[in-house]
Order: structure tokens, then C-alpha cells, then sequence
């Protein structure tokens, strides 16, 4: 099987399907990968089958994602206020989850913890709402354009409040980390929900308000798409500014709003993704997060295609004409 270099492969994958978790780690070594990155799905049970073949050199972590392993717990899960939180208490145990992750990755050999900072809360599932809308009537409907105005509104008003929470829980994990000498960066992702914390200008504001600490953007390419298609921000050009930032990408294209494809095969668009392939060359961590429902062909072939482009840009010095994002 062709070895897929530095590349990473997320857990994300297949941790459904498997109850133990060196069986989860062995099929993606039949893929090709070195590294894995450990997903927030991935369970103390299943580290207990894993960190054997870590000490063995069988496979490397190249990252692991924040809340992990596992926590039950739904307001420490993936969609949540999380470092954001008003409450001191909950505030301070969504810090000590997170230096929980990146004390893992120091362990692991890993680079960077993956975190999602946390969000603009609703009452509802506006995101969804918003989501059916898209699919039904388009961006450019009335229906569409009431909902987003109301969710903007809202998040407007309340974001910068939650932006200053997650600096300060940010800060204060930093000093920890320092003090026990953890030398792991932590990514602030880019979200797959509207309501959710960073837009590309919020992680601009936290990591430059953060200055000298190892905290930088973790680009998600499938879930900034989706963004850039219901309008939050524009993906490509608003990362001009953070690409001496980027701390790794997961690797993964949208359809639409559904994400976790392969890029390229899936959407059979052999040019849309190219607008990307900067960031990805930038990133220090390069990792594919994709859907259980794409097959080791379509992977391999993805792969292969990507870094085919990535190889012509780097014997071009970088100067490949790649497509605006337009249109889409």
C-alpha cells in the first residue's frame, strides 16, 4: 500500500465501527498512514489497545481533539460554550479538559491539540434550521435571509463576550502548560455551525490578543466551505491574514453542506479544492478527517490527486492559478 508520508489520518474515520482500539489504528495503517490524529470519540478503553502500538513505534499521533478521550459529558462536548463558559466552574473544567488533551499529545509524541473554543448559545437549533433552508429554498430566499439576519443579531451582540472568556481560558491553559513543560500548540478550528466561535476574524482577534503563546488556527477546508456557502466569511481571502498562523488543516470537502468527503473524488470537481491547497501546504499538521461512507479507493485516490497538486505547486515556487471560490 502506498505510504502516505506526513500526512495524518483522523480516527473520525472508523472509531464507529470498532470497540477496540488497536483494531481502529490497524485499519488505518492498511491505508497507508504513519500517523493518526485521535479523535474526541476515541475512549480511555480504546487507549488502553492503542498506546501499546504507540510505545512500539507501530504508529505515530500526530494530533489529538479536544475533548478527549471521551467525555460524556454534553457541555464539554463538541457543540458547547466550552471555554467560553460564564459559570467559573464549568469555565475552569473545560480548562482542565483541555490541558487533560494536551498532556495526551505531549505524551503521545503528538504536535497540537485540536480545540473548538466554543459558541454563540441559542434556544434553538438555528443552525439546522438554517441548513434545511439552504437546501430547499437557497441563500438568496427570503426565508433564508430572515433566519440568518436573526442569527447575525444575535451573534453580534453576544460574541465578544464569549471571544474574551475563551482568551482568558486560553490564556490560563497556556501558563499551565508552561509551567509543567507541555510543548503542544493548540488549533482553534474553524466550526461547521454559524453560531459557533471562530469566524476567521474571531481567531485573528484570540491569537493575536494571545501573542507568544503556542495557540494558532486549525484550518477545517470542509467546514470553512460550508461557511463561506451560507456566508459567514470568505474562506479564502480572509486567511491571507492567518497563514503565518496555521497550525494544521483537516483535510475534507464539503457537498454542498454536507462535509467529510473525499476532496476531488466525492465531488467529482477536479479544481474547486485547489483554492486550499495553500493552507494545507502551510500546515505544520496535515490530517484527513473524513465520513465513514467514503471507501479506501476513494481515499487513496483523493490522496493521490492532492498530492500530486501539492507537488506541482511546490516545483512552481507556489504560483499555481487555483479557482476563486465563486460559484460554488
Amino acid at each position: 500500500m502506498e505510504d502516505k508520508g506526513a500526512f495524518s489520518f483522523s480516527t473520525c474515520w472508523n472509531v464507529k465501527r470498532h470497540a477496540v482500539g488497536s483494531e481502529m489504528v490497524q485499519e488505518i495503517k492498511t491505508l497507508g498512514f504513519r500517523r493518526v490524529e485521535l479523535n474526541y470519540n476515541v475512549t480511555k478503553e480504546m487507549l488502553a489497545d492503542i498506546e501499546p502500538m504507540i510505545e512500539r513505534g507501530e504508529i505515530g499521533i500526530s494530533s489529538v481533539h479536544n475533548t478527549f478521550p471521551h467525555v460524556p459529558d454534553p457541555d464539554y462536548g463538541t457543540d458547547s460554550v466550552l471555554l467560553g463558559f460564564e459559570k467559573e466552574e464549568k469555565r475552569q473544567r473545560a480548562i482542565e479538559l483541555l490541558m487533560r488533551s494536551a498532556e495526551y499529545a505531549q505524551r503521545y509524541g503528538g504536535e497540537a491539540v485540536v480545540v473548538h473554543p466554543g459558541e454563540v448559545p441559542f434556544p434553538n437549533d438555528i443552525s439546522k434550521e438554517l441548513e434545511q433552508i439552504y437546501n430547499r429554498q437557497g441563500r438568496d430566499s427570503e426565508e433564508f435571509r430572515s433566519k440568518w439576519a436573526e442569527l447575525m443579531g444575535r451573534r453580534e451582540a453576544y460574541s465578544a463576550g464569549y471571544v474574551q472568556k475563551i482568551i482568558k481560558s486560553l490564556d490560563e491553559v497556556c501558563n499551565r502548560a508552561a509551567s509543567k513543560g507541555i510543548d503542544i500548540r493548540l488549533g482553534l478550528e474553524t466550526r461547521s455551525k454559524p453560531q459557533q466561535i471562530p469566524t476567521l476574524a474571531e481567531a485573528k482577534t484570540i491569537i493575536k490578543a494571545l501573542k507568544g503563546a503556542p495557540v494558532g488556527i486549525w484550518y477545517d477546508t470542509g467546514h470553512a466551505i460550508m461557511m463561506d456557502r451560507l456566508g459567514l466569511y470568505d474562506s479564502v481571502g480572509e486567511m491571507d491574514d492567518l497563514m503565518d498562523d496555521i497550525v494544521g488543516v483537516h483535510i475534507h470537502e464539503a457537498i454542498g453542506l454536507s462535509d467529510h468527503w473525499c476532496p476531488y473524488v466525492n465531488s467529482k470537481n477536479k479544481d474547486f479544492y485547489d483554492a486550499y491547497l495553500p493552507m494545507i501546504e502551510r500546515a505544520q499538521v496535515k490530517v484527513y478527517e473524513l465520513k465513514a461512507a467514503c471507501r479506501p479507493e476513494e481515499i487513496h485516490e483523493s490522496h493521490r490527486l492532492l498530492a500530486a497538486k501539492l507537488a506541482r505547486r511546490r516545483q512552481s515556487g507556489g504560483n499555481d492559478n487555483v479557482q476563486e471560490i465563486g460559484g460554488k
